[in-house]
């Protein structure tokens, strides 16, 4: 028996929330890992190629990284419902979701070489996004790893990935010694994915099986595009005003600016890992208190926004302090013009506290049909502000347009859609009121009803 067996055993846990908060560790665990080891590899490499090539690095990422979610096409979360319901074989499922994404990855590739190719004026960023661009045929592997979600069974594909961001950092070690250029690290970057497909398919095999059981239902096929569509618009406007500042910096400005925007990104990205952990750990109760009582859960999903929001806004005040000492000792003075960037992105991570708390909310209540027009108003607040202001502001007008369209689409819309209003209610009543109830956060965890 394993050490984390044998823990949960003392907690004595039925089977069913075992099996949950085993998931549950492995999840926030995988993050981690991921998360740091991204950032150490960041620092390792930005310190090597310089603030230029770090930021063409960094552009040829998120240009293709917006294509790759489309090649998804918000099929993830519908195969992982269908799986767990369980009224399909699981080899159809797999294999029809397999194959489609295999199909839209390949013409995303097509895509995404021939508008770099229209767009850049030199062929060498067309032939890094080229090399890169084959992670969205590769990732199309991600079916086993929501098969494993689907079946709670996160552990072995988060062991995959934690080895595959082990064997990584050696890679970029190595390619530094051996004082390799940026196409070797963009080669690397891409040889990520075809690490973790591998662990992917070494845990299915080991664990469910042969690949050669999946097969294509054409009919099939048919539903999970019909089910998938309305995602596939969302995680769009999601991913687009998440990531297409960087594209545009580097389209708009330099390559150089996109280097000092992703250093502070990068510190950024750490901080929004808290909401999204709080998220993760409270939502479950919150769930639980609905169904015991309305005014409970009303009284603790206030406290949750509370509690998400507070300490976020105190952690990237913190951050936002000591951002200079930050960037200096670690990506180094050549990336101190990031200093700036980061002090404003750090308080990213609260109105990112504030959307998604009110996020997990609207799907505690069954009210998430109507989250596309959140997504969608953030996509165009980012979009539309970022190419009015950086010709003027440069990069420090899209950190704050990386806030505005966070606070347009996860506070702002709350206001003007009628099912969402209550949620902008109690996000009012979290930045005007919700710092007192820090200090009660022990409270949360026990029954309480509303007032």
């Amino acid at each position: 028996m394993s050490l984390l067996s044998r823990l949960f055993q003392k907690l004595h846990l039925s089977n069913t929330k075992e099996a949950i908060a085993k998931n549950l560790f492995w999840a926030v665990l995988g993050k981690l890992v991921n998360l740091f080891g991204g950032l150490l590899v960041g620092i390792i490499v930005a310190r090597f190629l310089g603030p230029e090539q770090y930021g063409l690095m960094n552009y040829v990422i998120s240009y293709v990284f917006l294509f790759q979610t489309f090649a998804l096409f918000g099929l993830d979360s519908i195969e992982i419902r269908e799986e767990a319901r369980g009224q399909k074989s699981y080899s159809t499922i797999i294999g029809t979701a397999f194959f489609l994404k295999l199909f839209f990855g390949c013409c995303c590739i097509l895509i995404a070489i021939t508008t770099s190719w229209l767009m850049e004026a030199d062929g060498y960023t067309t032939l890094l996004v080229a090399i890169y661009s084959l992670v969205v045929v590769l990732n199309s592997l991600i079916v086993i790893r929501n098969y494993f979600t689907a079946i709670v069974q996160n552990e072995y594909v988060v062991k995959a990935e934690i080895s595959r961001t082990l064997i990584s950092i050696v890679i970029k070690l190595i390619l530094l010694m051996a004082n390799a250029n940026l196409t070797w690290f963009i080669t690397a970057y891409m040889f990520d994915f075809v690490l973790l497909g591998t662990g992917y398919i070494m845990a299915y095999r080991t664990k469910i099986g042969s690949l050669r059981e999946w097969h294509f239902d054409r009919d099939y096929a048919r539903f999970l595009l019909k089910e998938s569509f309305p995602l596939l618009l969302t995680n769009a406007a999601v991913i687009i005003y998440q990531r297409i500042d960087q594209v545009m910096i580097g389209s708009m400005i330099d390559k150089s600016s996109v280097g000092f925007f992703s250093v502070a990104a990068k510190f950024t990205e750490v901080l929004i890992f808290l909401p999204m952990i709080l998220a993760q750990t409270i939502t479950p109760i919150l769930v639980k208190a609905r169904e015991r009582d309305i005014a409970e859960y009303n009284a603790k999903a206030q406290q949750f926004m509370n509690f998400s929001f507070w300490l976020s806004l105190l952690a990237a005040t913190f951050v936002s302090i000591i951002a200079y000492w930050l960037i200096r000792y670690t990506f180094g003075t050549a990336y101190l013009p990031a200093v700036a960037v980061l002090q404003v992105m750090a308080f990213k991570a609260a109105s990112v506290a504030l959307s998604n708390t009110a996020g997990a909310m609207l799907v505690t209540e069954g009210l998430q049909r109507w989250a596309i027009l959140r997504d969608g108003f953030g996509c165009i607040v980012c979009v539309l502000l970022n190419y009015l202001l950086l010709p003027r502001y440069g990069i420090m007008a899209a950190a704050f347009v990386s806030i505005a369209s966070n606070i347009a689409a996860g506070y702002l819309v709350d206001a003007l859609v009628p099912a969402y209003r209550h949620l902008f209610v109690c996000q009012t009543e979290t930045l005007l009121l919700g710092w007192m109830d820090i200090k009660n956060i022990k409270s949360f965890f026990t029954k309480k009803s509303c007032c």
